[in-house]
C-alpha cells in the first residue's frame, strides 16, 4: 500500500480572487464589444426601439402616427409625400422642397413597400438595404451598394387613374388657353355679330 503524503496548500488572499473575477468579467465585456463591431449597420439597427424588419429586409419606425383606420397606398396609387433621403454617413443625397407625387409603383423597391404600410397622416422613418435600393448600381450622388434612409410623410394619396385623369383635364385647359380664340365658335374667328 501506498502512502500519499499530502501539501497543504497556502491560502490565497481575498484580493487575488478578485482581481481575478473582475478580469474575467472584463474579458467578457471586451468580447460582447467586439462581436457587436462586427454587426452591419442594419443588424445593429434591428435591435433598435420600435424598429420593425420586413420578411424583404425593409426596416422602418413609426415617427408619427397616422390616423387610425385610415387607408394605406397601393401599387395603383401615386402618394402625396414630403420626404428627405440620406446615406448612412449622413450626407442628404435627396429631399423634397414641397409635397411630391410618386407612384407607388414608380419608385425603387423598398421605398414601394414602406410606402404601402403608411396610413395617410403618418411620418415613418425607413432603412433600405442595397437590394431594396439601387443596388450594385450608382445612381447620382448615391454610391453603388448602399445602404438608404429615408423620412417620409404620407400627406394624400389617390388613384393613378385619377391623377392621369386630372392631368389630361390641366393639359387640355393649357391648349385651349395658349391657342388665339381656342373655344370659340367657328374655329377661332370671332362670331359674327347681329347688325
Amino acid at each position: 500500500m501506498s502512502t500519499v503524503t499530502a501539501v497543504p496548500l497556502q491560502p490565497v488572499r481575498r484580493s487575488y480572487l478578485v482581481y481575478l473575477w473582475l478580469g474575467i468579467a472584463l474579458a467578457l465585456i471586451g468580447a460582447v464589444a467586439l462581436a457587436r463591431q462586427g454587426d452591419d449597420p442594419l443588424t445593429r439597427n434591428a435591435r433598435a426601439k420600435g424598429v420593425v424588419t420586413t420578411a424583404s429586409g425593409l426596416q422602418y419606425k413609426v415617427l408619427t402616427a397616422g390616423k387610425p383606420g385610415a387607408a394605406k397606398p397601393t401599387d395603383a396609387d401615386v402618394a402625396l409625400v414630403n420626404y428627405e433621403g440620406k446615406l448612412l454617413n449622413g450626407t442628404t443625397f435627396d429631399k423634397s422642397q414641397q409635397p411630391t407625387p410618386l407612384p407607388v409603383t414608380g419608385v425603387v423597391p423598398g421605398f414601394s413597400e414602406a410606402l404601402k404600410l403608411m396610413p395617410k397622416g403618418s411620418k415613418y422613418r425607413f432603412w433600405l438595404k442595397p437590394s431594396l435600393g439601387y443596388g450594385d448600381k450608382a445612381s447620382g450622388p448615391i454610391p453603388a451598394n448602399s445602404t438608404l434612409i429615408f423620412d417620409v410623410e404620407l400627406l394624400d394619396f389617390l388613384p393613378q387613374s385619377v391623377v392621369q385623369q386630372m392631368q389630361a383635364q390641366q393639359q387640355m385647359q393649357m391648349q385651349m388657353q395658349g391657342a388665339p380664340g381656342a373655344g370659340m365658335p367657328g374655329g377661332g374667328a370671332p362670331a359674327p355679330q347681329p347688325r
